[in-house]
């Protein structure tokens, strides 16, 4: 077994009651099928999200979880049971699915995300031994929770499993209802945006999520082109300006999980839904997909796409034609004819292009620079493909946001130049505007220029939320704070369980800032900071803040964290590295960080 490691875990393994589940899907497979997977999304998952479980696998009508304590699990696993005695109170005992849990704590092979080993088979065993609604554990995690946790144990002895060498000592577990009240939603401290998310009105116009397309090959190795493709129908959609299309960062919050059509519906704000898996093996790719009303859970439409890898393009430009005439079938068809653009016909150059994609958004400076080299790649072996240029810009404003040892100058003249050729061959391609926009603006402190690159890819895709969330900062740079707060509300809308959330928290925070609004803008910070810790835009903004709102304890100690991440940064340098055209604002930051104690 290659690339394997051998570590001490819980495995926990949740599976539906076989007898029940077999008869109910004889008599209504696509009904019990739906029920089925209503439960994973609504009981089971938020239960491993409030005690820390990684979902393994799905194994037919099971689960394989595995968790950092025994703790940890047989709470979730009591959670989920009360859960679902609660959900079957009501039903007849012939149409209840019942779940039986076992539990074992143990070694573990782990080979890529999956595991493997006597601390599984264990595991799976003790749960054919519990009753339907029941939970067994072995001895280990028995004096693993003894006394910790609102649940008494019955010794079962020492029992002879099947596959297993030795007898294993098991206990069911038992536990009183009133002790265990279900959570109506995820607690703050778990799960903070999933438990504040609002439910979203609707658009006024077709609206439309992608989720994360399973990826099928067998090969994990190829998730990333499974992604890949899922980003490349969401940009197909959005050019279109008759739908209102949810940006890939919260349509993945999604992937590897089982869910509730309808809740992803109202949690996005969406009335149709799109998903489908990918399977790439040798040079043959298959695609299926199918588009859900989220209102009523009914298929509006399905297909399967079969083809070689050097037609890739082609099946994709087959599905997006397919999805849109379901959802808006009297779309211009000049506007189709859009959609249909490849953005490169080089297989090679546009794997390179997505995996650079996988790890630009890294914070460390590792990852940014691979993922630079990676897209130029992607720009030497096609030098026509724009949107590589963009993104070799996006990856010089993160060097020079976080303060990495730079050329200033060099990369100031590159910058240029990749902005010249994404305005000689990416005219028609937002997500290259947007970012080679920006980095004219924050790297070569060119606000025309860029500004126009920025207004023009929201003119191409009305629907990119990163393109507005740009134009938020080019706003504010402007020295126009009241712009880039609706700039920035746009982005959020279109985007609103980003999980990057923090860049436009960040830049909300100081355009409330440079209004005078400092306890708003506090709040704004606070939010970004929880998300991303060391980004030092927000933990400057925390220091003007703060000093200039008269804070100058919180400022200061706001500055003692910058200082760690920007040593070299000083007053006199900040002329050279913040863009801020109008001078006021310059002189507000430099007064506010003067005050938080940055040196001269």
């Amino acid at each position: 077994m290659t690339g394997e490691r051998v570590v001490r875990r819980l495995a926990a393994i949740l599976a539906a009651d076989a007898v029940g589940y077999s008869r109910l899907m004889g008599r209504d497979e696509n009904g019990t099928l739906a029920r089925l997977k209503l439960h994973r999304a609504a009981r089971l998952e938020p239960a491993l999200a409030r005690h820390g479980g990684r979902l393994v696998k799905l194994t037919g009508d099971g689960a394989l979880v595995e968790f950092a304590s025994a703790v940890d699990a047989l709470a979730a696993a009591i959670e989920f049971q009360q859960a679902m005695a609660e959900a079957n109170r009501d039903q007849p005992e012939d149409e209840a699915i019942a779940f039986r849990v076992g539990l074992h704590l143990g070694d573990l092979i782990v080979e890529g995300s999956d595991l493997y080993g006597d601390g599984v088979n264990i595991a799976a065993r003790l749960e054919a031994q519990a009753q339907p609604g029941g939970i067994v554990v072995s001895r280990n995690v028995h004096e693993a929770v003894a006394g910790r946790l609102a649940a008494t144990f019955v010794d079962l002895g020492s029992l002879a499993l099947k596959n297993i060498d030795r007898p294993v000592q098991a206990f069911a577990v038992e536990w009183q209802p009133a002790d265990w009240q279900v959570p109506a939603a995820p607690p703050e401290a778990i799960a903070p945006r999933r438990a504040a998310t609002p439910v979203l009105a609707l658009p006024d116009k077709p609206s439309i999520a992608v989720l994360p397309f399973q990826n099928m090959s067998g090969d994990p190795e190829q998730e990333y082109f499974a992604d890949g493709m899922v980003e490349d129908i969401i940009t197909a959609l959005s050019r279109f300006k008759s739908l209102f299309v949810i940006a890939r960062n919260s349509s993945f919050t999604y992937k590897g999980r089982a869910v509730d059509i309808k809740q992803v519906g109202r949690e996005l704000g969406v009335r149709y839904v799109l998903e489908g898996s990918v399977r790439k093996a040798a040079s043959r790719v298959r695609i299926t997909g199918q588009l859900i009303d989220c209102e009523t859970g009914s298929h509006l439409w399905a297909d399967r796409f079969d083809g070689s890898l050097e037609d890739i393009f082609e099946l994709q430009d087959q599905m997006t034609i397919n999805v849109v005439g379901a959802i808006a079938p009297r779309l211009d068809q000049a506007e189709i004819e859009r959609a249909k653009r490849k953005p490169v016909e080089s297989l090679d150059a546009y794997d390179s292009f997505l995996r650079g994609r996988a790890q630009v958004d890294g914070r460390t400076k590792e990852a940014v620079d691979g993922a630079r080299g990676l897209f130029y790649r992607a720009i030497e072996l096609a030098p026509d493909f724009a949107t590589p240029y963009g993104l070799v810009g996006l990856c010089f404003i993160a060097r020079k946001t976080q303060g990495w040892p730079r050329d200033e100058e060099a990369e100031q003249k590159e910058a240029r130049r990749l902005a010249s050729r994404v305005q000689a061959i990416g005219q028609d391609d937002a997500l290259a505007l947007s970012w080679s926009g920006f980095s004219l603006i924050w790297i070569a402190n060119e606000y025309e220029t860029g500004s126009a690159f920025i207004e023009r890819a929201l003119r191409l895709n009305p629907n990119l939320a990163v393109a507005w969330q740009l134009q938020g900062y080019a706003s504010l740079y402007r020295g126009e704070p009241e712009a880039t707060v609706g700039h920035i509300g746009r982005a959020l809308r279109l985007n609103p369980l980003d999980p990057e959330s923090w860049r436009s928290e960040g830049i909300m925070a100081n355009a409330l800032l440079f209004q005078g609004r400092y306890e708003e803008a506090l709040k704004w910070v606070a939010r970004a900071l929880t998300h991303n810790p060391n980004w030092t835009m927000a933990i400057r903004a925390v220091a003007i803040a703060n000093a200039l709102a008269g804070n100058i304890y919180e400022a200061r100690a706001a500055m003692v964290r910058m200082r760690e991440l920007q040593p070299a940064l000083r007053i006199s340098h900040l002329k050279g590295f913040m863009p801020y055209r109008r001078t006021e604002d310059l002189e507000k930051v430099i007064e506010g960080l003067r005050l938080a104690g940055l040196p001269n």
